[in-house]
Order: structure tokens, then sequence, then C-alpha cells
């Protein structure tokens, strides 16, 4: 469920709602689920103890629905329960509904909007005054920081994406980062598909920034002294159109940034590949792929640091 947020997942990611607040325009359409997230959100599964983005996430903002991006949990509600998993001892009024389990002894909970599973409450334990623990899954959620409404997005393909989100998650002011597939025609595509050449898809990463501290003109311009925008269908030793290099404009500002810039490029003498296509439907990757290079204290092959302007 994803329609918007080196290869897991950073602190954040982009929700339906972000998408909401940067288009001005209500989504409808519930995000593109992950076969995990599918494997949790609709078939009720429960992700290992220990292992989700949120378990220890501390920073201030709203825990939204993966799946339609509905508020359920204010992060003044999260605790540390060492469970396992994230704990909140409060949800946002009407956000969160209750069923009996199917196991016959415990209570689920889920998303009062789409039904989306959350995972299970529990009450007895005396962890918080209120004497109530959301136990929920990672993969049921997302996270808006505080103050998103403000926050912008760009996405770029550049190679393979490991290396161009390790470049991107360095650069001032870039809030989150995402390793996803976009400007193919199937849906859901996965790495193996996309690998192979057969969905059209670009290896893209979706950066959210905030505008007050960057420009995307200055994200663009990293983009460009990132890798070899001379090369078709490549990057480095990485070959196939999946590799090609693409700035996925959301607006006609962004498109015009991007043009503007390929053409300097090409006044200097450089026979520029790139292409500026219109933003489409953006596929995040598998969880193993979100922070590749973070998690692996491993180093980009094929993204250098090149002063190109």
């Amino acid at each position: 469920m994803r329609h918007f947020s080196s290869r897991d997942a950073d602190h954040y990611r982009p929700v339906l709602w972000l998408v909401a607040c940067l288009t001005g325009a209500v989504a409808m359409a519930w995000n593109a689920l992950t076969p995990e997230e599918e494997r949790v959100i609709v078939g009720k599964g429960t992700e290992r103890p220990f292992s989700g983005r949120f378990v220890e996430h501390r920073a201030e903002g709203t825990y939204v629905c993966r799946r339609c991006g509905a508020e359920l949990y204010r992060s003044a509600s999260k605790f540390p329960s060492e469970c396992g998993w994230p704990s909140f001892d409060d949800e946002i009024p009407g956000a969160v509904k209750r069923v009996p389990d199917a196991d016959g002894r415990r209570t689920e909970i889920v998303c009062a909007r789409c039904a989306g599973h959350l995972g299970h409450v529990f009450t007895g334990e005396g962890l918080t005054p209120k004497d109530t623990r959301h136990c929920v899954n990672s993969l049921s959620l997302d996270f808006v920081p505080a103050g998103a409404d403000r926050l912008k997005r760009a996405v770029f393909a550049s190679g393979c994406f490991w290396g161009t989100e390790y470049v991107f998650q360095r650069a001032p002011g870039v809030v989150s980062t995402t390793v996803g597939y976009t400007g193919g025609h199937s849906e859901n595509p996965t790495y193996k598909e996309v690998c192979a050449d057969r969905t059209g898809h670009a290896e893209a990463i979706e950066v959210v920034y905030d505008p007050a501290k960057t420009t995307y003109e200055a994200l663009c311009r990293l983009f460009f002294e990132t890798h070899d925008p001379t090369q078709v269908n490549r990057q480095g030793p990485d070959v196939g159109s999946q590799y090609r290099s693409v700035v996925f404009a959301a607006d006609e500002e962004q498109r015009a940034v991007a043009e503007k810039l390929i053409g300097l490029l090409r006044a200097k003498g450089l026979e520029v590949a790139t292409s500026v296509e219109p933003a489409g439907t953006f596929w995040p990757a598998e969880d193993y792929h979100q922070n590749y290079y973070n998690r692996t204290g491993r180093q980009p092959y094929c993204h250098a640091y090149t002063p190109r302007f």
C-alpha cells in the first residue's frame, strides 16, 4: 500500500495522506501493497518481532494506515513496551475498530476505514496509566512527520536505486527516501520482474524534502552530478532499461527545472541521455531493498560525485 515513500526502510516513507497534502487533492484510492504488506494487512499475518521500522521510532507526527492513509495514532501515544512491535496506549478517536480474533482468545484491531489488519490490543498489563497496549505491525503503518503539509516530493532514476538512495539520504533538506519502481506498464512489479526487463519500470527513488531547507533544483543538480547522464539504458556495470536515467516530473515547474539543467549540460558538450517524463504511480520496492547501504555498511559502486555545473 504505497502510492507515495541502498535497498530496510528509513525513518519515514511517504503515504497517501501526504500525497493528498502535496497535490491539494483528496486521494480516494487505496495504496499499492508490497507482497509482505499484503500478507500482514490483508492476510492478517504478523511480522517478526523487532524487525519493523517503527519499533524504535521516536519522531513526532502521526502514524497512518499503510493501506488507505487514514490517521490512526499520534506519536504522543507511542511508548516502549519491549514487546518487539510498535506499541500505543491510545488511538485517534474512531480510527481503530476492535473485533474478536479468529483464535477466539485475543482482540484484533483493524483500520476503521479500510479494515486493514493492524495487530491486537491488550489490557491489564499496567504498562501505562491508560493500561492499554495496541500491538501494531510496522508493515500496517506509515508515518507523517509533524509539519508534513509543507513537504514536497521528487522522483529520480539513475541506475541502481541502492546508490541513488545513498546519495539523497545525505542531502540537506531531505526528510525521507523510498526506493521503488516507476515508469512501467504493469502493476505491483517485483524486483525479479523488473530485473528481467519485462515491465518497463525503472529502478527509482522517491525523495520527500523540506522546501524551507532545499530546492527542487538543488536536488536535480545533485541527481545529474552523482551519476553519468550520458549513458543509455545502463549505469556503470548495470545494464538494462531499468537502469535508465530519468527525471519523473510531478508538475510543469519540475519539468522546466530538469529541462533547463539538461540544456546547461548540453551547452557544456555533454550528450545527455536523461529523459524527463511525467511522474506516475510509484511502486515501493521490497523491504530488503530499502536503506540498503546504511544497513549493510557498504558503499555505492556506480554513484560518485562529479561537478558538472
